[in-house]
């Protein structure tokens, strides 16, 4: 062998390893194996992985199953793993074996040859064996789905939900701040009765908050971790206590609400928890979609335009009209949007493989609910600080166009009667007047009495 390589031996026989890689053979092997795009699992996933073999490794060596000295060497390069410092060495393809025991294997290798290092041995000798050691009492088949529960729950309860939180909070700022202005709703497209725009905002942020508790409900289902059910769900070849335990120490360091999983069987057979989860991603990206595409139209100018909000200028928005400002945060968050219902697809897509004792699409559901949680976070938290956060109010522009809209006859229908009403606003329309001017006339109603139903800010009472 060159320099450049080291022999290792898994059960299918010799593999050349790059000399320098902390992974072995079985990981080599899969590389060579699916050569198929440049996506890896994300930081998020290792993180998680890093978690369960370390408090795997402290539960065996309490169990008696693994020698103390080599058990604290590898929960010394698992926590190294958790900090981020062998990313680099987590080199399998997304799309590999639907159990993702590749990503397994490729974590037990580069941990037993880290702590075969830190024990003063040489990568690739076994004196900490991936699998003996580092994969006691676990299966791929346990620890991927539980590493997917683990790293979904710890982004959405640790970054998407404070981030969707702030922006809640941003919204129901703006909506105390525009609560004085009027303007015209809309229906349809088209106009409807007045509404105040801190109406419309509270609207917004009610969405937020609507879609931070349908995450919350899915985080229960995800703190129910597969880990102990090995192969099939029966727990083959583990301890009683190794899952309680090990799961324990996770949730003691992540501050997380996590719990044995009541029924293994469903847990490895079924990815339902994390259908849900990717539904609830799904429906704060359409929430978000709705409130940023609102946000969009209602900015639209600065002159031709409906312009009852002035958004906050970023950067220029056009590379040959001078001047030009586009509305680029909405954008953003429609376009991420749109990838997280993408996501959502194939995660549901993923779990009609739960083929009797095993769900078959693992690597791939993680990679898009990952993204999903990932992607959402950044753009609620770039779009509540470079968006809202600086929306003003146009109130002249909102108001002004209150007086023309032909809605306006609604609050009378129900002292004149529908019909009435509805010709005083085909009448209004054909000659281009408002709705007042033609009830004064037509409606047999004093102009007090009708200055008094069409006043816009009563119509926003209810």
């Amino acid at each position: 062998m060159s320099a450049e390589f080291r022999m290792e031996r898994d059960s299918m026989g010799e593999m050349r390893v790059p000399a320098e890689a902390l992974y072995g053979a079985q990981t080599a092997r899969a590389v060579e194996n699916f050569p198929i795009s440049d996506l890896r699992f994300p930081r998020d996933f290792i993180r998680a992985i890093g978690l369960i073999k370390k408090h795997a490794a402290a539960t065996n060596t309490a169990l008696g199953l693994v020698p103390p000295a080599i058990a604290r060497a590898i929960e010394s390069a698992a926590q190294e793993v958790i900090e981020g410092r062998w990313d680099a060495e987590f080199v399998v393809d997304i799309f590999q074996t639907g159990s993702g025991t590749s990503t397994n294997m490729n974590a037990n290798e580069v941990i037993a040859n880290r702590a075969i290092e830190l024990m003063g041995g040489r990568r690739g000798d076994k004196s900490v064996h991936p699998n003996d050691h580092v994969n006691r009492g676990q299966s791929s088949n346990d620890v991927i789905p539980t590493a997917i529960h683990l790293a979904t729950l710890d982004g959405v309860v640790h970054r998407l939900i404070p981030a969707l939180s702030e922006l809640q909070a941003v919204l129901e700022g703006k909506a105390r701040e525009f609560d004085p202005v009027l303007k015209i709703g809309r229906t349809h497209l088209q106009d409807a009765t007045p509404i105040r725009l801190g109406q419309e905002f509270s609207g917004y942020a009610a969405q937020v908050a609507n879609a931070i508790s349908r995450l919350r409900d899915a985080c229960r289902r995800l703190g129910d971790l597969p880990l102990g059910g090995t192969a099939v769900g029966t727990g083959i070849n583990t301890h009683p206590e190794f899952a309680r335990r090990t799961i324990a120490g996770i949730a003691a360091e992540t501050q997380l609400d996590l719990r044995e999983a009541p029924n293994h069987f469903a847990a490895q057979g079924a990815i339902d928890a994390l259908v849900e989860a990717a539904g609830a991603l799904k429906g704060a990206a359409v929430a978000l979609i709705k409130i940023a595409n609102d946000i969009r139209w209602l900015g639209s100018g600065p002159r031709c335009e409906l312009g009852e909000l002035k958004l906050p200028a970023t950067q220029p928005g056009s590379s040959i009209m001078p001047g030009k400002v586009n509305p680029v945060m909405c954008e953003m968050v429609i376009q991420v949007g749109a990838q997280v219902i993408g996501n959502e697809a194939v995660v549901s897509f993923a779990a009609t493989f739960g083929n009797f004792e095993l769900n078959t699409m693992l690597p791939v559901t993680a990679h898009n609910l990952l993204q999903s949680v990932s992607l959402l976070t950044s753009a609620a938290a770039v779009f509540s600080a470079r968006c809202v956060a600086g929306l003003q109010a146009d109130a002249e522009r909102c108001e002004s166009m209150i007086e023309r809209s032909l809605a306006m006859c609604t609050a009378l229908a129900p002292v004149i009667g529908y019909d009435k009403a509805a010709a005083i606003a085909k009448a209004a329309y054909e000659s281009g007047r408002t709705v007042r001017e033609v009830a004064k006339e037509m409606s047999g109603l004093d102009p007090v009495r009708v200055d008094e139903l069409l006043d816009p800010r009563r119509q926003t009472q209810g």
